[in-house]
């Protein structure tokens, strides 16, 4: 399965199941904190980041809050996922 990870106006496209909220907040900090020295994976458990993917292939969406708002061109992929019939799953803010 695919799915998209959105945080803040950043995204990772990843395989994998649905992440629950607090393991889509590990998999966020795991990609998105920089870490000095440290070698990042593309995989982290279950899940691995797809460079390629059509987006028909999506099947879930998660959106984590983040500092910045979701840049204009996955904000209109979100809304045409929706349109499709995906659910669109939103972290509260401060989770």
């Amino acid at each position: 399965m695919v799915g998209i990870l959105v945080h803040g106006n950043n995204h990772f496209i990843l395989s994998g199941p649905l992440p629950d909220d607090a393991t889509a907040l590990a998999l966020v900090r795991h990609w998105s904190i920089i870490r000095i020295g440290d070698v990042k994976s593309s995989s982290f458990g279950q899940w691995q980041i797809r460079d390629r993917e059509f987006q028909e292939n999506l099947k879930w969406a998660v959106v984590v809050p983040g500092d910045r708002e979701v840049s204009q061109g996955v904000a209109q992929l979100l809304g045409e996922l929706s349109a499709r019939g995906v659910t669109i799953r939103r972290l509260c803010t401060g989770c």
